[in-house]
């Protein structure tokens, strides 16, 4: 069994509130969620209007469907235009 971490630390473009904030990570985390079948959540920066940090989990058995897994979530994140990616770290146990 192959497990793939990735976290995506966020600068909010958009980010005038709390509420707006949310939105957009909330939006993000559904699409994620969705099309590639993973796990996401809002992990650190909760309180901040600018700045979100989310973590994105996949399991599998290969480890090329782990990869593309998350190769492609970091393609939704990026094509997100209301957010920024600052850093990207995946991790593969």
């Amino acid at each position: 069994m192959v497990i793939g971490a990735a976290t995506f630390e966020l600068e909010i473009t958009d980010g005038v509130t709390l509420k707006d904030k949310r939105q957009v990570v909330r939006s993000l985390l559904d699409r994620l969620r969705h099309q590639l079948r993973v796990a996401a959540a809002e992990v650190d920066d909760l309180n901040s209007r600018q700045f979100a940090t989310i973590a994105v989990v996949t399991v599998s058995n290969k480890d090329a469907v782990v990869h593309r897994t998350l190769a492609y979530a970091n393609t939704l994140v990026t094509s997100e235009p209301r957010v920024q990616v600052m850093d990207f770290r995946t991790e593969i146990l």
